[in-house]
């Protein structure tokens, strides 16, 4: 299969599948395909992301950035029902398997949309993340400027990277590239995964 899992239409087959996943300590039934990342099984780095980040604000806008078939998006519902959970990925697989995820999951306020399609005054209490390091450092580092910059005052990111895609760099880069208002930290170390924190000031 040549799909990328940042492929906008992916060319494999759309062959959906249902899973038994467990999502911070919950067995969720969720359906996957071909063409997105991680179709077979919850990866090592999400599971890591979501057993380290703390409860999500109780409400207000949260973001997943690059949903995937949409655990982190799951997770973040389950935890915050009253909040606005925006999805977001340009893999329209990956969007519309979210969406279908969260519909069984009867998670109604979530938000399944590109990138572009995020309104623009929306600002996010929390942003939880395992990003696509795999477009390049270019493109990853315009993305994360461009979202973390619509952190709320007092709002975290959690992002999860592997130790040898760059963690440390992105780390570095993450704490004085953003701006004066912004402080990076590495939360948390497993399974050759960092769990990076972004904070706003208040």
């Amino acid at each position: 299969m040549s799909d990328h899992y940042f492929t906008a239409e992916p060319a494999s087959p759309d062959q959906r599948r249902d899973r038994t996943v467990r999502l911070r300590g919950e067995e969720v039934t969720v359906q996957t395909a071909g063409g997105v990342f991680s179709p077979d099984h919850l990866d090592a780095g999400t599971e890591v992301l979501l057993r380290e980040v703390p409860e999500p604000p109780v409400e207000g806008d949260l973001l997943d950035l690059g949903c995937g078939w949409g655990p982190i998006t799951l997770a973040m519902a389950a935890a915050s029902p009253l909040a606005r959970v925006w999805a977001v990925d340009v893999n329209e697989r990956a969007l519309d398997l979210t969406r279908r995820n969260a519909e069984l999951a009867g998670a109604v306020r979530v938000h399944a949309v590109r990138p572009e399609d995020v309104p623009e005054d929306v600002r996010f209490a929390a942003i939880w993340s395992n990003p696509p390091i795999r477009v390049g450092k270019e493109v990853l580092h315009a993305m994360l400027r461009q979202w973390l910059h619509r952190l709320l005052p007092g709002g975290e990111a959690h992002l999860v990277v592997a130790k040898h895609l760059g963690s440390d760099s992105l780390l570095r880069w993450l704490d004085t590239e953003l701006g004066a208002e912004f402080s990076a930290e590495r939360a948390a170390t497993a399974k050759g995964f960092r769990v990076l924190r972004v904070v706003r000031a208040g």
